[in-house]
């Protein structure tokens, strides 16, 4: 614990940024490859309804999103600031903590999930052919959660460790299995979108059991010392992570009523332009995240150490680093919309109709960095309570209310208006609350 500590709170600031920001994006940009390559093998081997299926489930498999980032992001908060204090305690029993918790809520999620699938794709619009793909594909997906929830969770708290690289290569030998599977399932075996889902539970299973004898075996810092709950450790998870799984869940509740309402009032063929755009999005907010897996050590540590100057210039060289990833996503998709969306999408006709409504949507996407970062940073030093707020005003409060009431003006072009808009006052408020804490929380008493 002491050698990485020490580097966390005294290594050069720029050099730390970059081992542990880029090995945190390569592995957050292989992981992502399992839903990118998901969509690309259904849309392009099975077809545009698969691609819509998986589209519209997807939201549904947010829910296991939630209880991962809720676990390791309230776990690595913990980790590193007790890594900052040289609490050896604390530190001993979080992967315990990890695991009871995963388990637990997992097991919810699966029972419930697995029984109620066809009613929740229901509820977001899906009808006919693609509503029977969504719940073969939900129910296979739900049946792995255990493993997607652990192995996230414990991805995180390693990289809270600092020990990104090493993250990294755990979760790019899942993807990279993942992308073998799918192209076996679904082109080999003609297995079409239970295909693809076999090949992400079974990723996911290898993924969790590395993951798992890491620490049992292998981890010099963080062991299962217990498995045994600690309230006080629970507790501070699940304040610190859910304002992470609130952005999650809710990232449901704004997929359901996005997709309904292009249902309403654009049809099918918007359905699937918005589900190939949001995979783009949600690989363009890769980088961003994994970048945030490695801004949040850094902060952790530095702030258990009291080292706020440290945390203050580290700040503002993450957010460089950010925006430059932010905007070369952003220039992509701005300069060429129609390959884009032609990777998920065999259709030119249907992509032609669909260009601007994208190239609108991802009109302020560079931004985003800054909120991220933000958000990152309210929960690395212990302050879940804003990051709580701008989660609930992102995914809820704002964007529900705008997609119900611009399409009334703008038609199936409201839907997409209202993600910019909403971004942008988001980013706002995620820069005055962050003015407020380097001014309060960030100062030596």
């Amino acid at each position: 614990m002491t050698d990485k500590r020490e580097e966390l709170v005294s290594g050069n600031i720029f050099k730390l940024m970059l081992k542990l920001g880029v090995p945190g994006i390569i592995g957050m940009l292989v992981i992502s490859l399992y839903s990118f390559v998901d969509a690309m093998f259904v849309g392009r081997y099975v077809g545009e309804k698969a691609l819509g299926a998986i589209s519209v489930a997807y939201a549904f498999t947010l829910v296991n999103n939630g209880i991962a980032v809720l676990v390791g992001i309230g776990s690595a908060s913990i980790l590193s600031r007790a890594v900052g204090r040289k609490d050896q305690k604390t530190v001993d029993a979080v992967m315990g903590n990890v695991l009871v918790l995963s388990v637990l809520m997992s097991s919810v999620v699966m029972i419930v999930g697995y029984i109620f699938a066809p009613q929740l794709l229901t509820l977001i619009g899906a009808e006919g052919e693609m509503h029977a793909m969504g719940v073969q594909y939900l129910r296979i997906v739900y049946l792995g959660s255990i493993f997607v929830n652990f192995g996230q969770a414990s991805n995180m708290v390693l990289r809270g460790e600092g020990r990104i690289a090493l993250a990294m290569i755990i979760m790019g030998s899942g993807a990279v299995l993942n992308i073998v599977l799918d192209a076996l399932f679904i082109i080999v075996f003609n297995q079409g979108i239970a295909g693809a889902a076999v090949a992400t539970v079974i990723s996911q299973a290898v993924f969790a059991l590395v993951s798992f004898f890491y620490f049992l075996c292998f981890s010099k810092n963080v062991r299962f010392k217990t498995i045994k709950p600690d309230r006080s450790i629970v507790g501070e998870t699940i304040a610190i992570g859910m304002s992470a799984m609130i952005m999650q869940v809710l990232s449901l509740v704004q997929q359901t009523v996005m997709y309904s309402t292009l249902k309403k009032y654009g049809g099918e063929d918007q359905v699937v332009l918005m589900g190939a755009f949001f995979r783009y999005l949600m690989l363009s907010f890769i980088p961003l995240w994994g970048l945030s897996q490695g801004y949040q050590p850094f902060v952790g540590t530095n702030f258990g150490a009291g080292l706020f100057d440290r945390v203050k210039k580290g700040t503002g060289l993450f957010y460089g680093f950010g925006l430059l990833l932010a905007i070369t996503a952003w220039g992509i998709f701005l300069l060429s919309p129609e390959k884009v969306l032609g990777l998920f999408i065999d259709n030119p006709v249907l992509v032609a109709q669909g260009k601007t409504n994208a190239v609108i949507a991802m009109i302020i996407f560079p931004a985003l960095a800054i909120m991220i970062l933000n958000m990152t940073l309210f929960q690395a030093i212990g302050k879940p309570k804003p990051a709580g707020i701008l989660a609930i005003s992102r995914q809820l409060v704002l964007f529900v209310p705008a997609v119900l009431i611009l399409p009334h003006f703008f038609g199936a072009r409201g839907v997409w208006l209202a993600m910019p808009l909403v971004d942008g006052i988001v980013v706002v408020l995620s820069v005055i609350i962050m003015i407020k804490i380097f001014a309060t929380d960030l100062v030596k008493k």
